[in-house]
């Protein structure tokens, strides 16, 4: 059935940024191209959140039984339950459309009868180890709802059950997620002051949760969604020289800022163990490459590559190899540490030389990957290159948060007394 998205962002540009598999992306409703409506708002092109799919879904499920359950299915060859839209779950949940999927399992936009509120189902493939992880994330989030009073850090979720062999937890309708705004944004980075803002937040839910005595362990932009689809259409001033008949050479800006965390199937507890890789690889930290163990400071080093991709527009490690991630540190941080790299398990001491100097450019698999690492800039001039002001502060959070040694990595509350949060800079009109 094909649909438009809600505030629709360009479709065109392929994912720059390579990845080791498709992950989920929670996005936007779709809704019929009447019902997207023009505003206008402080001067700027303002794009409306659309009718709620309750006032529409009776235009494409028309004649559908209301609380009627399904007929029975088998499940998909990889234990994926298989539906169609207009059927309900429980029989309560009437499901709208698809919104994404990943290893565990698929979300799928639904409607609430008992509230009347658009909820968002992840169905967890009935496999048995998925099944395990889910009643661990569960026993998270209820954890995480308990103490984060007003709901404002964390995605929260509303209801669980065991449906047909599949665990759906039910969570709250939220917006896009910041890499899917990048994306369909054509990858123009956030303004500074936005992502001040975003940061702010960002370690806010980094600090509740490690206060909790829980660690993340997947921060990246997929799983750091904007409560809000609603966004403003504004000039790209690198490019008011050049015609914008097309539009081309506008960008979108969220119209709020308030973001909250999700996915929390690899969240663990301080007193779990810590020796398995974790973070996706974009994101992971030294220490979990070097085979170090790890602990609340991955989750940083996950916030400090965040910021820089948030800036730029690009994933700052764009890699899927070990060996050319850590040259890749190397370029944009200098060396690592002796007694990181003296400690290394024997996975990760293939990678050096004589157990001291790293392996490279000799070890390189292909000329690509040589000049993939050489490309790189010095994390100062790499910041410089896409903020004007503040620039200073951020590079000096910046090496705070990307301390290789993760005993002297910043801590989250630590970076929130930052001056790039605390000093009194005049904020831009769409920082918040």
């Amino acid at each position: 059935m094909g649909t438009e998205w809600i505030n629709g962002f360009p479709q065109s540009n392929m994912d720059k940024r390579p990845r080791k598999r498709p992950r989920l992306t929670w996005d936007m409703p779709p809704v019929p191209p009447s019902k997207v409506l023009p505003a206008i708002y402080c001067g700027q092109e303002y794009v409306t959140g659309a009718v709620s799919s309750y006032a529409y879904s009776s235009l494409y499920y028309k004649g559908m039984p209301r609380n009627g359950s399904p007929p029975w299915r088998n499940d998909d060859k990889d234990g994926h339950y298989v539906f169609a839209i207009g059927e309900t779950l429980n029989r309560r949940y009437r499901i709208l459309n698809k919104m994404g999927e990943g290893t565990f399992g698929q979300v799928l936009e639904c409607l609430d009868y008992e509230t009347k509120e658009l909820v968002a189902i992840k169905i967890v493939r009935s496999i048995h180890k998925y099944r395990e992880a889910a009643m661990i994330e569960i026993d998270v989030l209820q954890r995480l709802a308990k103490h984060d009073v007003g709901g404002r850090r964390c995605v929260q979720i509303r209801n669980w059950f065991d449906y047909r062999n599949h665990i759906c937890i039910v969570f709250e309708k939220l917006g896009p997620s910041l890499y899917d705004f990048l994306r369909k944004n054509s990858y123009r980075s956030f303004p500074i002051d936005l992502v001040r803002e975003f940061g702010r937040q960002l370690l806010e839910s980094v600090a509740f949760m490690h206060d909790l005595r829980l660690i993340h362990t997947d921060l990246k932009p997929e799983n750091i969604l904007l409560v809000s689809s609603d966004y403003v259409k504004v000039p790209d001033y690198k490019f008011l020289a050049r015609p914008t008949k097309d539009g081309t050479y506008f960008k979108n800006l969220p119209k709020c800022s308030a973001i909250k965390l999700i996915d929390f199937g690899s969240t663990t507890f301080e007193h779990q163990d810590h020796s398995y890789v974790v973070s996706t690889r974009h994101y992971r930290a030294p220490e979990v490459i070097l085979g170090l163990g790890w602990n609340y400071p991955c989750d940083l080093w996950s916030v400090g590559c965040i910021l820089v991709e948030l800036c730029s527009g690009e994933a700052l490690f764009q890699t899927h190899e070990n060996l050319e991630h850590l040259a890749m540190m190397e370029r944009v941080l200098g060396p690592l540490p002796h007694h990181m790299v003296a400690r290394a398990n024997h996975h990760a001491e293939k990678y050096f030389r004589r157990g001291a100097r790293l392996d490279w450019p000799e070890g390189a698999t292909s000329r690509d990957s040589m000049r993939a690492v050489w490309k790189l800039p010095r994390l100062q001039n790499l910041v410089m290159q896409h903020v004007d002001h503040s620039a200073g502060d951020l590079i000096d959070l910046l090496q705070g948060l990307l301390r290789y040694d993760p005993a002297e990595r910043m801590k989250a509350r630590e970076a929130l007394r930052h001056p790039f949060f605390t000093r009194d800079l005049r904020r831009c009109g769409n920082s918040s």
